[in-house]
């Protein structure tokens, strides 16, 4: 298991960091991914990669760059990613643990931001920041697509989040406490939308979320991105809201989530629209509702 200060002793005040990449056919990203991790300006780190069952060469390209750079590395059969953080998180060393997706990349002084911001905080249970998009080929989008690039420095509590009063954080910049992932029991492998599960676990064991104001990420767009699968989102989402049925405010919060997911599959999946605003109350119709029955009826 590589510590980028693999030679030098870690001061008891200087966390160690414990980053997580599992990668799922991403042969074309997760070489800039690693790297960007080894290049951080944080000294004590750990680096756990894991492909978990990939079919398009990730393997053998990672077998190269392991012996190449040293890290920990291991092969297995697909087992999906939230089982997988469980499992690398039960055998990583960190105090803070930090899961990074294969297609993203950290900007050098991500880690020590991070790290300098928790030290003091035992309150905050996750740390996160802004982030800037890229495309496939790593080029920065257009200005209009980067609206999580300049948000201010924002605190969430779990009804900030869950009652979406505040932007959330975005998945390319997390940073948990081990601490807190240990409270809620880790992910949940029912729930294969494991960022926004995890946050809100998190905040309703009493944690905030701190994201910090700069951008410290780049989240990378492409064609297989999770969110680009809408009945994956769609279920994953409305699992993840059951489990806080009790909340005062669960059928408002499940139905503004289906009123939005109606207006954006109205003219991208029809068939998943159609059944979407099946479940919208007539009392809960909005403009989007109206909007989407427009677009729906649009050939």
């Amino acid at each position: 298991m590589l510590s980028c200060a693999a030679n030098s002793v870690r001061p008891d005040d200087q966390a160690l960091v414990s980053v997580i990449i599992a990668s799922y056919n991403h042969a074309p990203y997760i070489e800039a991914s690693i790297r960007s991790v080894l290049a951080q300006t944080y000294p004590f780190i750990e680096l756990l990669v894991v492909d978990d069952g990939s079919t398009d060469g990730s393997v053998q390209l990672l077998k190269g760059l392991q012996a190449e750079l040293g890290f920990d590395l291991r092969i297995q059969a697909n087992q999906g990613l939230s089982r997988t953080l469980n499992e690398s998180i039960a055998r990583c060393q960190g105090s803070l643990i930090v899961p990074f997706g294969s297609d993203d990349i950290m900007f050098p002084q991500r880690i020590q931001r991070q790290v300098e911001h928790l030290r003091g905080k035992p309150e905050v249970g996750i740390c996160a920041a802004n982030i800037e998009i890229i495309d496939s080929h790593g080029e920065i989008k257009a200005e209009r697509e980067q609206g999580h690039r300049s948000l201010p420095f924002r605190r969430l509590d779990f009804d900030d989040l869950f009652l979406d009063r505040k932007p959330g954080p975005m998945a390319a910049t997390l940073m948990f406490r081990r601490e807190a992932l240990e409270k809620v029991g880790g992910f949940n492998p029912e729930i294969r939308l494991e960022d926004v599960y995890i946050e809100l676990a998190i905040t309703h064991a009493g944690y905030v979320i701190d994201i910090l104001g700069e951008v410290l990420a780049q989240y990378r767009k492409h064609p297989t991105n999770t969110y680009k699968n809408l009945p994956f989102m769609v279920d994953n989402m409305l699992r993840t809201y059951s489990q806080y049925r009790d909340h005062p405010a669960y059928e408002e919060v499940v139905m503004r989530y289906r009123n939005s997911m109606f207006l954006k599959c109205a003219n991208r999946d029809k068939p998943l629209a159609r059944q979407l605003l099946g479940d919208i109350t007539l009392r809960y119709w909005r403009l989007k509702t109206l909007r989407g029955v427009c677009r729906l009826l649009l050939k």
